[in-house]
């Protein structure tokens, strides 16, 4: 019986952490401190299990710590609140950045027991900075951290992050103003609101917040607003906030149930932001994206059409060499035309390289496939995003590769295997076109190749992709390409 009990223990445990990990970002955001909530293990370790760095100033910890483990003994502050169950504070130094920093923990209690530690970390100008914050903003702070340490944070992980451009208004549950940031004021101004807005009543203004409160009081949810209002775009982001629960006189040692305790402290945070810029520039971001995907997609249609004149010109070639010539020019601007086709589907500058890859098998197994070989065709590895100009760049060098390997590797068989493997190395990707065919011939050389198809995928490998280019006898043919992964901006 008591290995049942320390199973379900341990599943509320995680629950509660669940629970106060989604109020991490927010709380960074709104505290303007980094925030780190720790796991404490029965060995006298605690580990990071959730991080947030502030949007709103620069993080103290330029790098993520999550799942990092630390004996006890080594934070003070955490000491404290895991031996005592109360909140603690102390000044720390960090060494790298010699820096002298405020640290503030908070126990996280499940069934009498400390099981977290939530930490907020923060320098010395902000934590100055803080103390000098109105009242009212410094307590609506304290309840949002304390409902965070309860768990009760539904629906914060769907908001998006505060950010220096935000401002802020609190009000409580009669609709009272209690505190406007000095951003907010401005952004008031804007809606035709000059006046001190500080303990003035919220319905007496002409806009969207007395509707937006009453719906987070009714419903104890936080959410997000966006909506026109005096000729601009204004988001909203709507907190409810509960703070302590008394115990009346007349119900004993119980509580009154979650939100209805007539001595509760409810308020109503609400941030506003001016949008109407970000959202002009999101529509005509949309509409140019639009324009350049039509484009793509008549380039693609022209890119075919020119194929189907160059295999009429096939069917009517008298030698040989001319109807190779034209097959293999088909088959390149086929290659060009699948990036088009994914350019005109695809709203980001980034194309998956895998797709491309099957694509072009489909392809050149259906256009220059010999029908009575068999041949297998496959793509292995994982998707990997490149830009438009290196995936162009790519799509030729396997429509060459394949086409090499077809003609030569598979010349006297009718049986094989012919494989893309990609592989994406961090900044660099491995693009490998194999066969089990004929092999190269002895003495090799690729700088002397009289392949045209060859040449081509060196030159653009060399001097389009920066990368190297190599052929090996490997139970076939291997043919290798690496080049480095370039950002979408740096190739027009």
């Amino acid at each position: 019986m008591r290995v049942r009990i320390d199973v379900v223990e341990e599943v509320q445990v995680d629950s509660l952490l669940d629970a106060v990990a989604k109020g991490v970002p927010l709380l960074a955001d709104l505290h303007r401190a980094d925030v780190l909530l720790y796991e404490v293990g029965r060995s006298g370790e605690v580990t990071v299990i959730a991080q947030g760095q502030p949007h709103s100033v620069p993080p103290i910890h330029p790098r993520l710590f999550i799942g990092r483990s630390t004996p006890v003994r080594e934070q003070r502050a955490l000491q404290r609140v895991i031996e005592s169950g109360k909140a603690a504070h102390a000044p720390r130094r960090l060494l790298a950045h010699r820096a002298n920093i405020v640290q503030r923990a908070f126990p996280v209690v499940e069934a009498s027991r400390v099981v977290g530690v939530l930490s907020l970390e923060k320098s010395l100008v902000e934590h100055v900075r803080h103390r000098t914050r109105r009242t009212p903003f410094q307590v609506a702070l304290k309840d949002l951290r304390d409902m965070v340490l309860r768990g009760e944070t539904e629906g914060l992980e769907a908001l998006s992050p505060f950010r220096e451009p935000d401002g802020l208004m609190l009000v409580n549950a009669k609709g009272r103003i209690l505190y406007v940031s000095g951003l907010g004021s401005y952004y008031y101004r804007l809606l035709g609101y000059s006046e001190e807005l500080v303990s003035k009543d919220v319905m007496h203004l002409e806009t969207a917040d007395e509707s937006l409160i009453r719906r987070a009081l009714g419903t104890g949810l936080p959410f997000e607003d966006e909506r026109p209002e005096a000729d601009r775009i204004w988001q909203r982001k709507v907190i409810p906030l509960i703070g302590p629960r008394w115990r009346p006189p007349s119900v004993g040692i119980m509580l009154l149930p979650y939100g209805f305790g007539p001595r509760d402290r409810r308020t109503v945070l609400v941030t506003i932001h001016d949008a109407t810029s970000a959202r002009r520039k999101a529509r005509e971001l949309a509409v140019r994206q639009a324009i350049v995907q039509e484009i793509h997609h008549r380039v693609k249609n022209n890119l075919q059409t020119l194929a189907s004149l160059m295999r009429i010109q096939l069917r009517r070639a008298e030698h040989e060499e001319t109807r190779h010539v034209l097959n293999e020019n088909i088959n390149r601007i086929l290659s060009y035309a699948v990036v088009h086709e994914f350019l005109s589907q695809h709203e980001g500058q980034t194309i998956n390289l895998r797709d491309v890859a099957g694509r072009i098998l489909s392809q050149v197994q259906t256009g220059a496939l010999d029908p009575t070989k068999e041949i297998v065709f496959r793509v292995e590895g994982p998707q990997i995003y490149l830009p438009a100009h290196q995936t162009t760049i790519c799509a030729l060098i396997m429509n060459e590769l394949l086409l090499n390997a077809l003609e030569h590797g598979f010349c006297h068989r009718d049986r094989g295997e012919i494989a893309i493997i990609l592989q994406d190395e961090g900044d660099r990707v491995i693009l490998q076109v194999n066969d089990n065919g004929t092999g190269l011939p002895e003495n090799f050389n690729l700088d002397e190749t009289g392949s045209l198809g060859l040449r081509i995928v060196r030159t653009v490998v060399q001097q389009d992709l920066r990368g190297t280019f190599d052929l090996q006898n490997h139970h076939g043919v291997s043919a290798v390409v690496s080049f480095p992964k370039a950002p979408p901006e740096t190739f027009g």
